[in-house]
């Protein structure tokens, strides 16, 4: 299982595979920790390899608010103190190399910001010399990795935003991004959102809406990193208008499936 950093396309921070007194626990553990002037606190965490992943919350103790990720080959990885989850404690999430799943903070038992980090095999004993973009950091060892993760495209799936249920129908080509439309037959909503395929990781102007025949418009538009929406709609055995736009390149559809 090939790893990533668990950070965005570019970023540079140090995974200290520390020893010592207090011992870190448990030893083989990655703290990532500040790299020159860049402050780790807030950083985006993303997934390092694709798995599934279960939320959990220890309070103010141990790993805080924490994510494991079980992966296709048995192994396991944990990231914890997060500040934010992208899903509540208890729940999962199927995730792709580089889906976003929360933020560095320093929650339960931190004394400041990092990201604690661990790779586990499929037994789940301690990787004690994990390799991250191909950075092997062995007991002892503190190394300057800059992340690969996310520099190949959107980390984000249409069905990722929209939530589980839902499934692509329609989609419409932008210039750099791209809208669709997603339709969950378990409760008759639509749902829309535009991803973006240009500027990632930056604010830029992006929205997504959808118009039920006869019912007002739902927007969503902002300057965001990634993607506009979602924007969900009961519209079972309705016309939709749906679209949306990256900058100034915007489509929007016809009234159209109404199943």
């Amino acid at each position: 299982m090939s790893h990533k950093s668990p950070f965005n396309c570019g970023k540079t921070f140090y995974a200290n595979n520390w020893t010592g007194t207090p011992a870190h626990n448990p030893s083989g553990s990655i703290d990532w920790q500040d790299y020159g002037g860049d402050d780790i606190n807030g950083e985006t965490v993303r997934a390092t390899a694709a798995g599934t992943a279960t939320f959990n919350d220890a309070g103010s103790t141990s790993y805080g608010k924490w994510i494991e990720i079980r992966h296709s080959d048995g192994t396991r990885t944990r990231y914890a103190h997060l500040a934010t989850m992208v899903r509540s404690a208890g729940s999962t999430l199927s995730v792709s190399q580089g889906t976003v799943i929360g933020t560095v903070g320093s929650t339960g038992g931190s004394n400041a910001p990092h990201l604690h980090y661990e790779q586990r095999t499929s037994t789940g004993a301690m990787d004690t010399s994990p390799t991250v973009d191909g950075v092997t950091v062995s007991l002892g060892q503190k190394k300057a990795i800059t992340s690969t993760n996310g520099c190949g495209g959107n980390p984000y799936t249409p069905e990722e935003v929209c939530g589980s249920g839902y499934s692509v129908i329609d989609s419409a080509a932008l210039t750099g991004g791209r809208t669709y439309l997603l339709y969950n037959s378990g409760n008759g909503y639509n749902c829309v959102v535009t991803l973006k395929s240009s500027n990632l990781g930056s604010a830029s102007a992006v929205s997504a809406f959808l118009e039920p025949q006869g019912e007002s418009r739902t927007t969503d538009s902002g300057s965001y990193d990634y993607y506009a929406g979602p924007v969900r709609r009961d519209a079972a055995g309705q016309c939709v208008k749906w679209g949306g736009s990256v900058g100034s390149s915007s489509y929007t559809s016809g009234f159209e499936h109404c199943d």
